[in-house]
């Protein structure tokens, strides 16, 4: 978590901006200060320039100025690894009450106002974040950082609005998760897995939470959270900087940094018994869950972490595709993840059997394969596809200004450093044949793992997967990262 900073009036004011913000920081309060904090390189040619008002705000902006467009997004360091038991959900539920009344605009103003000047707005709630986002005609820029300042600091939190949005929440759970077998898989992963650490609470929250939240409950969390030292501003595309500081300081000058809490999240305890639970849900074939303990995102071991499940998992011709889809028969959809979070968390795997095969052969079949890349080398062709393809991937998602804003919000709220993204492909690109056979055999360790194996309840009809759908999965063009 980031505190407010210490008085900027008594640092010395010197580099490439010192002009600027002399100008900018003339008769300002302390809050409203801004200072120039670093010049981040952003791949070859591009720069991320960060600054940050005396209450804590951090605003980065990349210049961008190919169209006329801009990407702004507000990144808070708050998801749901930072609740506690009783009051999981809580991160997700402010989710939707940002879009909701606040002191100076009615329920539904916010989304109209900026629909109507040409943008288009979305919200999103994981483990380590929350972010709000906003695509905007260049001209659109002010609109949009006074509704932004607005809702963070006057959102309106009472009986019915609470009520209301957890009403909508409580919907969304029973169709994403209660309703949905891939979600109530997941969420008996992630539970499974995590017994101490707070990445074992489901996103969206238990239901018996949602429902108990108080209006009491919301406010301390708005309080405490939705604060300018707990925020970071990703603004990219067609701005002019001096504009844009102005108008940060002009909207969010005025607003009180927090006193944010401790983070008290325990460590997750060493795994070393593979866990294994059997459940029934109503899906025409059996399915199995696994998570492997995997490396945290900063960790010198996730790049070939990533790197491996690509070569396992990436597309039609990946190894486990090809073996389980394509040889053997027995699987229709076959999917690995590298989790992408702050602390430890968990690699991922997801497979759906083809007809009356059970979860316990496809678990078999995959282990046989696992096995295999723990014992012997993968080979340089299939190590350097797989760097070619993580390496697209990562560059296509950086062609639109939205793409950028929203590798530069994600790197500073995980890791601290906007351009963290570039480091990452260095490091994909440094990763050898042994680095795989490494990590192969420290997190593929079965001792490690937790197995959920899901058993059809007999109230769908066992038909197969007709042939097309399931050539359809995983096609050459995704890739597994």
């Amino acid at each position: 978590m980031h505190t407010a900073l210490p008085n900027l009036r008594s640092r010395v004011r010197k580099g490439p901006f010192a002009e600027l913000l002399a100008e900018l920081n003339r008769n300002r309060t302390r809050l409203a200060e801004a200072e120039h904090d670093a010049t981040i390189s952003f791949g070859p040619t591009m720069r991320v320039e960060r600054f940050v008002l005396g209450n804590g705000l951090r605003v980065l902006i990349l210049q961008d100025n190919a169209a006329p467009v801009v990407c702004v997004q507000t990144w808070f360091g708050v998801g749901s690894r930072h609740e506690r038991v009783g009051k999981t959900g809580i991160a997700h539920l402010f989710e939707h009450l940002m879009f909701g009344e606040t002191e100076t605009s009615a329920h539904g103003a916010f989304d109209r106002t900026l629909e109507e000047a040409g943008a288009e707005t979305n919200a999103a709630t994981f483990l380590d974040w929350t972010y709000y986002h906003t695509n905007l005609p260049a001209e659109a820029l002010e609109l949009t950082l006074r509704l932004e300042a607005d809702r963070m600091s006057r959102l309106v939190l009472r009986d019915p609005q609470v009520a209301s949005e957890k009403e909508v929440v409580a919907n969304e759970r029973r169709q994403r998760v209660d309703d949905d077998v891939d979600g109530a898989i997941s969420e008996v992963l992630y539970k499974e897995a995590f017994r101490e650490h707070g990445y074992g609470h489901p996103t969206i929250g238990w239901m018996d939470d949602i429902l108990g939240f108080t209006t009491d409950d919301c406010v301390s969390f708005y309080r405490t959270y939705y604060a300018p030292n707990n925020a970071a501003m990703a603004i990219v595309g067609d701005v002019d900087i001096g504009q844009v500081l102005r108008l940060v300081q002009d909207n969010y000058g005025g607003l009180p940094s927090s006193v944010l809490p401790v983070e008290d999240v325990r460590p997750e305890p060493p795994q070393t018994v593979e866990r294994r639970i059997q459940i029934t849900k109503p899906t025409p074939t059996h399915k199995v869950a696994i998570g492997y303990k995997s490396a945290a995102l900063g960790d010198f071991d996730h790049p070939a972490l990533v790197l491996l499940n690509e070569i396992l998992f990436g597309g039609r011709s990946s190894r486990v595709h090809r073996a389980l889809i394509q040889d053997q028969e027995i699987a229709t959809d076959v999917r690995g993840w590298v989790g992408a979070f702050r602390d430890p968390s968990l690699y991922d795997v997801f497979l759906s059997a083809r007809g009356e095969h059970t979860a316990e052969a496809l678990c078999a079949a995959l282990d046989v394969l696992l096995d295999r890349v723990r014992v012997e080398p993968v080979t340089e062709e299939e190590l350097e596809k797989a760097k070619a393809r993580v390496e697209l991937a990562v560059l296509q998602g950086l062609e639109t200004v939205s793409g950028k804003a929203e590798q530069i919000g994600f790197y500073e709220i995980v890791l601290g450093d906007p351009a963290a993204l570039f480091e990452r492909l260095a490091a994909y690109r440094r990763v050898t044949v042994g680095d795989l056979l490494r990590v192969a055999r420290r997190y593929l360790a079965r001792s490690s793992r937790t197995v959920i194996e899901v058993a059809p309840d007999g109230s769908m009809e066992s038909d197969e997967v007709d042939d097309e759908e399931a050539e359809g999965e995983g096609s050459e063009e995704e890739v597994a990262s």
